[in-house]
C-alpha cells in the first residue's frame, strides 16, 4: 500500500470494490494501492481500500451451478428454523427466527 487519501481526495484511476462491481470489474488479485480515509468525531477513521481500475478484470459470469447454490443459500436465509416456514425475508441473525415465533402473541 503507497498512499493514504483523505475523503473525496482520491485521484482518478482508483476505486473501491463496490466502485469497480458498479462498473462490472474486480480487483483480480491486486494488492491494495491506496486507503481512502474518513474522519470521524468520537472514533478512528473509516478506511476504505482503493485499487487501480486499470488493473482490474471483468466480473465472472453466474455459472448456472453457482445461480443454484446461491437459491438455496437465500432459502436457508427465509426459512425460519423454529416453525419451518419461508418467511418472505431475510431473518435476522439477531433474533434467529422469524418476528412470529421471536413474540409470541400472549
Amino acid at each position: 500500500m503507497d498512499f493514504d487519501y483523505r475523503w473525496r481526495l482520491a485521484p482518478d484511476g482508483l476505486a473501491t470494490r463496490r466502485q469497480l462491481r458498479a462498473m462490472g470489474l474486480r480487483p483480480g488479485g491486486q494488492d491494495v494501492a491506496a486507503e481512502l480515509k474518513r474522519p470521524r468525531r468520537r472514533r478512528g477513521p473509516l478506511v476504505a481500500y482503493l485499487y487501480r481500475v486499470d488493473l482490474a478484470k471483468p466480473v465472472r459470469p453466474m455459472t448456472p451451478a453457482r445461480a443454484v447454490a446461491l437459491a438455496k443459500a437465500m432459502l436457508a436465509r427465509r426459512t425460519c428454523p423454529n416453525c419451518r416456514t419461508g418467511a418472505g425475508y431475510c431473518i435476522p441473525s439477531t433474533l434467529g427466527m422469524c418476528f412470529p415465533c421471536a413474540s409470541p402473541e400472549e
